[in-house]
């Protein structure tokens, strides 16, 4: 199974899992570099998986239908453009060939779901689909949940096994790193990661897909108990050490961050 990023508008990347016949693709916001890559590999397009009904994420469903061999999903508790097979938390679909778990994983949207691969021990690395929940060293906006939701889906996240894959759906690395660099100034493993993913972007590839093992050292969005991370969330006005508020702190210093 071959796994692209498929770059989209300025920060987008359109996920697509491919057997060299078949092809399935999550989020295409865009149908244009979906219809150039099916046509390049000659893939037919075998379904669509989307996680939120925000527009960079689904505006190329309806244009990539004529090509759609497969069913479109997506997340139960939004609407997203139909017909599409509507999916709840603890089910699961098969792509090809491939088992999918949905988790609901609000805060970024209030259905926000995210698909997480089924494996056995001996298989590879799983994949997780998780949209603008989870990014590389940050996590998404709060256009519709709150805090504590946003903080849970992100702790679910976080307990993954940590060779989990993340293809989360923005380039927003960099960005996040540097945040991170405010907020934890002392971890050298985010230092480290930073160096890796600048050679990445020289080179014009992506920093993604990170893993959930990595996050755990780097996002300081999953390390709100870490003392460093407490300390400046307080500087940032957090009410107390306590996760969620220093979460809230942290996503709100984000939000205006330069």
């Amino acid at each position: 199974m071959n796994l692209i990023a498929l770059p989209a508008f300025a920060d987008n990347y359109i996920w697509m899992l491919h057997d060299g016949a078949r092809a399935v693709v999550v989020d295409p916001g865009d149908a244009a570099p979906v219809r150039a890559a099916l046509d390049a590999q000659g893939l037919a397009l075998a379904g669509i998986l989307v996680t939120h009904h925000h527009p960079d994420h689904v505006g190329g469903v309806d244009d990539l239908r004529p090509r759609l061999q497969g069913p479109v999903y997506g997340p139960a508790r939004e609407t997203i453009p139909g017909p599409y097979l509507a999916l709840h938390e603890g089910e699961s679909i098969e792509v090809l060939g491939l088992r999918f778990s949905v988790l609901d994983v609000p805060g970024h949207t209030a259905g926000h779901i995210a698909y997480l691969q089924q494996t056995d021990a001996a298989a590879k690395a799983p994949l997780l689909f998780c949209g603008d929940t989870l990014f590389s060293a940050g996590c998404g906006r709060l256009f519709e949940g709150t805090p504590a939701q946003m903080k849970t889906s992100l702790d679910r996240l976080a307990a993954l096994p940590a060779d989990t894959q993340v293809c989360c759906t923005h380039e927003y690395t960099l960005s996040n790193l540097r945040f991170a660099a405010a907020v934890e100034p002392g971890n050298t493993a985010r230092a480290e990661y930073e160096q890796r993913c600048h050679a990445r972007r020289d080179a014009g590839l992506p920093t993604l897909p990170s893993s959930i093992g990595l996050e755990r050292r780097i996002n300081p969005f999953l390390r709100c108990d870490a003392p460093e991370v407490v300390a400046s969330a307080r500087a940032q006005g957090a009410a107390s050490d306590e996760t969620v508020a220093v979460f809230t702190a942290l996503r709100e210093w984000k939000n205006r961050f330069r």
